[in-house]
């Protein structure tokens, strides 16, 4: 099991989950900071003592006070930590749920797991804490879930205008002359209602309304 772990969260009642997955595993030297700025020289300075972090856990969002900082959020503490420990691994526990941002940062930031705040942190970040050990990647169920829902549906640029219209305040009965103004088609009322008809099916969603939530979720609009 991991021996050296940094937790970077400013939030006191995260903290406290953190410290309760943690301590099942009788990790012998765990550190706790409230700031990117704090975290980042930390692992330099394990680094510089030859003994460094081997886990890294943070949120993605720092609440600006009193003390300016160089990094102001999690991405940008996991970005300067990899050009100083490439090989450090970094679970993301955070309460943000828009899928594309997530995508990115297991694609961009090269994270290796993903947990998202909430009723049953503490029992996801122990399973997270496992599968990363064991050099498994790992995400939140709740939002494997949808993921995978989401990626088997691509939207079209045609799709996300028609969402974008709605969730701007656009009627349904509106849209059609939007697209004959701009000279998209199909612009037909039929057409447009089929389409939104087979997204909603394709997606297992009820409504209009439930497919604006959807597609802000997911980072679409």
């Amino acid at each position: 099991m991991f021996k050296n772990v940094l937790i970077a969260e400013d939030y006191e009642s995260s903290n406290i989950s953190v410290q309760k997955a943690l301590s099942d595993f009788k990790i012998p030297h765990t550190d706790y900071v409230n700031y990117c700025d704090d975290a980042l020289s930390k692992v330099k300075m394990q680094l510089q003592e030859a003994e460094p972090f081997d886990l890294l856990i943070t949120d993605l969002s720092f609440e600006e006070d009193h003390r300016p900082q160089q990094l102001k959020g999690g991405k940008e503490l996991i970005r300067a930590v990899r050009e100083i420990q490439p090989d450090l691994k970094v679970i993301v526990f955070s309460a943000e749920k828009k899928e594309v941002l997530i995508e990115k940062l297991f694609e961009e930031n090269h994270i290796n797991g993903y947990v998202k705040k909430g009723r049953e942190d503490v029992k996801d970040l122990k399973k997270a804490i496992r599968a990363v050990y064991n050099h498994e990647k790992y995400l939140t169920y709740e939002l494997k879930g949808k993921s995978e829902v989401r990626n088997a549906f691509e939207f079209s640029d045609y799709d996300t205008l028609l969402v974008s219209l709605l969730a701007g305040g656009t009627m349904l009965k509106d849209i059609p002359t939007y697209m004959k103004d701009h000279n998209i088609k199909p612009a037909s009322m039929s057409a447009v209602e089929k389409r939104l008809k087979e997204i909603r099916e394709s997606l297992a969603i009820n409504s209009s309304e439930q497919l604006i939530a959807f597609c802000k979720d997911f980072g679409i609009l």
